[in-house]
Formats: C-alpha cells, structure tokens, sequence
C-alpha cells in the first residue's frame, strides 16, 4: 500500500480525493497541505484524512509518504516536484509536467539520477475510451494509420471559473491546458512524433472575467490563445492539432483518426470513457463500438494508482516521465515553430507503454 502526500487542495483534488478514497484499493492518503490551510483542513474533514502538513517540505521530511502529488498551478510545478524529488520522493504531477521544456528535462534528468520514480497526468488515456480505439488500430480495424486531427475548441474559461486569470499566463494558454489530453491519447494511438509545425497568436489582449468572485475583473493575455500544430510521427503518418481559448463553438472537442481501411471516431481523451465510432471502408456509417475496458466513469488518479502498483512489481508504469516529456516537447515545438518559422525536430525519446489489462477489480491494477 503506497502513501500518498498532496500538495495543493485547489478544484482538482477533489476528484483525486474522492476516487483515492472510495475506488484503489492500493493506495491511501498520509496526508495534505496547500498555502491556503482553510482548504487542506476543509478537505480533510470532508475525506477523513487526520494529518495536515504546515507546508509541503514537512510533507517532503514524512516518511509516510511514498508518493508526492503534485497538483499546484502550472506554473508551480517545476518548483514543487524538483523540491520533492531533491528530498528523495517520488512523484506524480498534475499536467502539465512543467511551464517550459528546459524546466521538464531538469526533472527527468534529476529524477532518473536519484533512481526515483517520476509520472503525471493526464491518465484519460488508461481510461475505457482510448484504451478500446488502442485496441482497435493495433488489431487492424482501420487498417494502417495515415493521419489523424484533434480539436479542442472554446472561448475561454473566464465565464465560469472561479479564479480564470492563470490560463492567459505563463504555463496557461490553451495547448499547455488541454492539449496534454489529446497529445497523450494521440501517442499512445499513434506513436512518437517526429517533428511539427506550428503557429499561433493571441486574439484577445485582455480577457474580462464575468463568473464570481472576480466579476468585471480585467485581466492581460500573456500567452498564445490560437494554436494550430502540425505533427509527423515517426511512422510515417501525418496529424493536426487545434486548441484555442478565442472561438465560439458547438462542438468543443474532436479526435480522429484516419486509416488504410477505415476512420475512427476517438471520445473526447478529457474523459475516461465516451463512446466510440468506427467507420470501414465497406460501410457507409459509423458504428458504434462497445468499450472492451475498464474505467468509462471519472477515473482520475488511475495513473497515480498504476504508478503506485509499477513500484511494488518492477514493471513499468504508464504515465511515466517519458511521456509527459515528449507531450511537453511537442507542446513547446509547436510554440516555437510558430515564432521562428521552421519545423522543429523532437529530440525525447518515447515508446507506448503497455494497454490496459482488461475485466480486473475495479481500483486494483495489474
């Protein structure tokens, strides 16, 4: 049973609470803490979690604690997981990985030097969903992979969330929020990528908030808001991927992927499960496919759960560093591309871990 130590108790540990608590079985809270004590305590009592750090480097200094998760703000969590791994822990961090690639390689290099074990978000793909379109290209349905699109398509975040102003700062902006999503989901399909293009702009100076409690509150656009990539794999196969804060829009998330034989309709890689529509060259509709695999319902933490299992039996576990680099170089590549003009060379090595074991007890990993 591995322990687990959060830092940070901001709107996404709840659904980290609530699956640690009621769904795996191998791993439990030692405890928590954020900056802000009121939400640590709040949490605690809500969870039953009796232990609440004063700041993360007394998390860090208890021994009880196996695993480090990480889920500050983006732009905190370079600082926070090198603090962590430089105190000898593990750690799994929210996406993504860091603000910037230089910030990334540091701590893959500083992890595989301390022999520690590294891993992040998003770990949609180990859900129903992805894992079922896995299955489905490697056994031959669509034939041989050609090409494949992603869209993530919205006007921002300023309408509903309650504290909007850090995805139009840096480690924000569209691709470095949910692009960890489709990029993760288009490797584990696909493979490694190769080399991209890119370009990308802010439409907007400034965003007005309209949710509360920051109601009329005006904030300035630091980041690119309109991002389109251009990815080859290294199999040869040649994908697109849209994101952007700056577009009204009906349909607000598309993944497919293009074969020899067929086209595949991927659910939306920010859930765990979706349904799934495959299209062959002989039929003149989709159909719909059933989901072979665990985890359709919100799953989040199963990546953190299979890290915690990866530890006790020596394999490998999923949502290793690996991945989380090449999705951040990627990310970073676009960008870059965008401003220099040329195609980017991605250097970070990655190769698909294992699929999903399928028909287990729900919370216990293989």
């Amino acid at each position: 049973m591995k322990k687990i130590g959060f830092v940070g108790v901001g709107d996404i540990s709840g659904i980290y609470l609530k699956n640690i608590t009621e769904m795996f079985g191998e791993i439990e809270i030692a405890g928590l803490c954020d900056i802000k004590r009121e939400k640590a305590e709040r949490a605690a009592q809500r969870y039953g979690i009796t232990k609440i750090y004063g700041d993360m480097h007394e998390l860090f200094a208890d021994p009880d604690v196996d695993i480090v998760l990480n889920i500050t703000r983006p732009y905190e969590h370079f600082a926070v997981t090198k603090a962590a791994l430089e105190a000898g822990k593990n750690v799994y961090s929210e996406k993504p990985l860091a603000a910037t690639l230089e910030e990334g390689r540091i701590l893959k290099k500083l992890a595989d030097e301390k022999g520690l074990v590294l891993g992040g978000a998003p770990d949609t793909f180990l859900g129903a969903g992805i894992q079922t379109c896995r299955k489905l290209i490697d056994d031959g349905y669509i034939g041989t992979p050609v090409g494949a699109a992603a869209f993530m398509i919205c006007r921002g975040h300023e309408t509903w969330h309650p504290d909007p102003e850090f995805y139009y700062k840096h480690g924000g902006g569209p691709m470095l929020d949910m692009g960890p999503y489709y990029l993760t989901a288009l490797v584990n399909l696909m493979g490694p990528v190769k080399r991209v293009a890119g370009m990308a702009k802010a439409s907007y100076p400034t965003r007005l908030i309209t949710s509360e409690p920051l109601n009329g509150t005006v904030v300035s656009v630091d980041v690119p808001t309109y991002i389109t990539g251009l990815l080859e794999f290294k199999s040869g196969a040649v994908g697109t991927i849209f994101t952007t804060f700056d577009v009204k829009y009906a349909q607000g998330a598309r993944l497919e992927v293009y074969g020899s034989q067929g086209t595949l309709s991927v659910p939306d890689p920010n859930n765990f499960g979706g349904q799934v529509k495959l299209l062959r060259a002989e039929e003149k509709e989709y159909r719909d496919m059933p989901l072979c695999f665990g985890y359709p319902e919100n799953s989040r933490a199963l990546g953190l759960a299979d890290m915690a299992k990866a530890m006790e039996t020596g394999r490998k576990h999923r949502a290793n560093s690996e991945q989380t680099l090449h999705v951040l170089e990627i990310m970073s590549a676009i960008e870059t591309s965008g401003r220099e003009g040329r195609f980017i060379e991605i250097e970070s090595v990655f190769e698909r871990g294992e699929p999903m074991i399928s028909a287990g007890r729900e919370g216990f990993l293989d």
